[in-house]
């Protein structure tokens, strides 16, 4: 059986790679202004500045896009934790450091335009949402400890340096961007589409890092990469787990489409993973090929679980459209 390289042998292996992949992402992003994407012309002063505090009724914006901004907005919030798991992880020096000053640098743009869309058109009340950014990020983001006490065990990631990161993000950047562009549908607002459009390719460019990274890093260490995969995989939480409200709000969100089980299975693993040809490898030894047929196992529960999730999401639907009388909104 192949030894696991050490973290510090990953990352000096795998740095060639990940200065190509620096350059490719450098020619291929675009840059963009957030002040671009906001309609300032609708801004006006709150109380303490002699203007009006924020009502409900002042809001364009469903329930549900409600849920979905605010949940999509804490979630940019967190920078700072992001930051920090990716830079004890991937390290500070050379093409890895550039990575990472890059990546944060482009990521604080998403929280800081859908913030000023937000408090200008008075979406969403801006007392609340700050009490929610405070509690938020003073928790932090760590996925062992909030895998454990959210998801009822004591799992911590065999891998838990830069092979358990990689993994993650792949999945993770690709899920954020179709929350993203789904949030944007479901605003109807074609200012605020357009602004999520923005934000979702770049977490797409990121992606693309990310996977590429954990595609070399099969390469070079099949089973190792794979067991860190199979982690991610079944047991995977978005990273605003944490959030006050995230329950609530992620019920909304899978109950009218911006991010659901269907969504996660066929636009976010199966990508990934038949990108990796995890399925057709034929160079994982023992452990490699248990947790690659963990995964498939997984898979086919997962696509049963999603029937049934979308049996139970449509006849709810139905209830409310008869309800209320209005029909049913599905957005993905």
């Amino acid at each position: 059986m192949a030894r696991s390289l050490t973290q510090l042998e990953l990352l000096l292996e795998l740095e060639p790679i990940a200065e190509q992949n620096v350059n490719r992402h450098l020619s291929m992003a675009k840059d963009w202004h957030p002040h671009d994407y906001v309609p300032w012309d609708q801004g006006r002063n709150f109380a303490a500045m002699d203007g009006t505090d924020w009502k409900p009724e002042q809001s364009t914006l469903s329930e549900v896009a409600k849920a979905a901004m605010i949940t999509n907005l804490l979630t940019e919030d967190n920078l700072p934790s992001y930051h920090r798991e990716i830079a004890e992880n991937f390290s500070q020096d050379g093409p890895w450091g550039t990575w990472v000053g890059r990546w944060t640098a482009e990521e604080n743009r998403h929280g800081i335009v859908i913030r000023d869309y937000l408090v200008v058109t008075r979406g969403v009340d801006p007392v609340a949402l700050e009490q929610a950014r405070m509690t938020h990020m003073t928790s932090g983001y760590n996925a062992a400890q909030l895998i454990k006490k959210h998801a009822g065990t004591d799992y911590v990631p065999a891998d838990a340096g830069f092979m358990h990161s990689v993994a993650y993000v792949t999945f993770q950047e690709l899920a954020t961007r179709v929350s993203h562009r789904n949030t944007g549908k479901a605003c109807d607002d074609p200012i605020a589409d357009r602004m999520l459009q923005r934000i979702a390719a770049d977490e797409n460019l990121h992606m693309i890092f990310y996977r590429n990274m954990c595609g070399a890093a099969l390469d070079l260490s099949p089973d190792q990469a794979m067991e860190a995969i199979a982690n991610v995989v079944l047991r995977f939480q978005m990273p605003g787990l944490g959030m006050p409200n995230f329950r609530r709000n992620g019920v909304l969100m899978a109950k009218h489409g911006i991010y659901d089980l269907r969504q996660h299975l066929e636009e976010v693993l199966l990508p990934n993973l038949k990108k990796w040809s995890i399925f057709e490898r034929n160079d994982f030894g023992p452990e490699g090929d248990r947790r690659r047929n963990e995964v498939g196992v997984y898979l086919d529960k997962l696509r049963k679980d999603v029937v049934r999730f979308e049996e139970q999401r449509d006849k709810s639907l139905a209830r409310e459209a008869r309800r209320t009388g209005n029909p049913p909104l599905l957005i993905g």
